[in-house]
């Protein structure tokens, strides 16, 4: 049976009239989403530096081998190494490790399905499309559904029987403090951890399935490594190591919890190694300034889709000759740009106002001024009319 499985489907020119309305009101949903999005993230990003700012001038060292009862409910700051004696396991596989979390990758050999459409306008204002799927076998770290395939006869997949999972400390402790789940989830820099030959017998033993074996650092579950077949697994695994942490939190009895801003944020931040309280503040300052820009080019994209999408039905009307609707489709695609510039400006404009009001009125006297200077420096640089001569 071929891997390759082709469906051609046509639409007429009433049909694509009806849906592109049905975009139209999708389009207007869209543009109104991202007015609102625009505005909330300017006010995150606003509340977020204040937090920030009041958290860098509110935050207090403190050491790791010590607790101050004096300092209940302030946010402080600490480094230390994350000590625990507790050992993970994965019970399915018997692996063992110490650690913060020991994390199972899991994969399955299967089918995979991947399409690919090419469009054409026909004369008349109809479309054809002709979709080409393929299917190939490779190694895939999540469940393909064949049953949704396209043509799922001769791409059948077992169940994927083994999948991800994590297993992590229930706390662990840095120095005089307790490290509940909410500290160490925030521990990053997982690293690979090689199954090694070692640990062979004990996978057998605690697996019970005479195929498991390991291969390159993995579990291999299948016949032959070599040739794999549909339905063969392989696990892999990564470790969160312990070591050095930062925290910044607010100090809850031996433990930490998030500290509540008036400004409105409540801050909880955690670094591996050793990082000092200002570092971490810069971090997080530049991390809201990366969101916030993200968010608006985020915001802005979607704009101009929704704009467009409004402005669909002038295309497929004009598709009755394939050219101009090209060329109809062109145009309101530079309108929708256009329109996505200024609306998602001016959203950006009255936020600006709405959560910095005194900011923005200086910024808007200080370009009003330098444009000012701007004209009198022109007109001093002017030629001046030469005086009329006496008689």
């Amino acid at each position: 049976m071929s891997d390759t499985f082709t469906v051609t489907t046509r639409r007429g020119w009433f049909s694509r009239i009806a849906s592109s309305f049905v975009g139209v009101l999708i389009g207007f949903l869209l543009v109104l989403a991202m007015i609102v999005l625009l505005f909330w993230n300017e006010g995150r990003a606003v509340q977020t530096a204040r937090s920030l700012a009041e958290g860098a001038g509110a935050v207090i060292d403190v050491s790791a081998d010590t607790i101050d009862p004096a300092n209940e409910g302030r946010l402080v700051h600490a480094s230390g190494t994350v000590a625990t004696g507790e050992t993970l396991t994965d019970p399915d596989f018997g692996i063992t490790a110490t650690g913060v979390s020991l994390i199972r990758r899991a994969e399955m050999f299967q089918w995979k399905e991947e399409s690919r459409s090419e469009t054409k306008k026909t004369l008349g204002g109809g479309e054809e499309t002709v979709t080409t799927y393929s299917y190939t076998k490779d190694w895939v770290d999540s469940p393909q559904d064949s049953s949704n395939f396209k043509q799922p006869d001769g791409h059948r997949n077992p169940e994927m029987r083994w999948l991800d999972k994590t297993f992590s400390l229930s706390e662990a402790q840095m120095g005089a403090w307790r490290l509940d789940v909410q500290t160490l989830s925030r521990m990053g820099g997982e690293k690979d951890l090689p199954v090694t030959a070692a640990d062979a017998q004990k996978v057998k033993e605690t697996f019970g399935w005479g195929d498991a074996r390991i291969v390159q650092s993995r579990i291999y579950l299948g016949e032959d490594p070599n040739s794999p077949q549909v339905g063969d697994q392989r696990i892999s695994y990564e470790l969160v190591p312990l070591g050095p942490i930062s925290v910044v939190a607010k100090q809850q009895g031996n433990g930490f919890a998030h500290y509540q801003t008036e400004a409105g944020d409540a801050l909880f931040m955690v670094d591996r190694g050793v990082v000092a309280a200002r570092q971490m503040f810069d971090e997080a300052v530049a991390e809201n300034t990366f969101i916030t820009w993200l968010l608006r080019a985020i915001g802005l994209l979607l704009l101009a889709v929704g704009f467009a999408l409004v402005m669909g039905p002038i295309g497929v009307i004009f598709d009755v000759i394939p050219f101009l609707g090209s060329l109809a489709r062109l145009g309101t695609g530079l309108v929708a740009f256009v329109l996505a510039i200024a609306v998602g400006t001016v959203v950006i404009a009255i936020a600006w106002f709405w959560y910095r009001p005194l900011l923005s009125l200086g910024i808007i006297v200080i370009g009003a001024l330098i444009s000012w200077l701007l004209v009198r420096y022109g007109k001093s640089r002017a030629p001046q009319p030469a005086a009329p001569s006496p008689a």
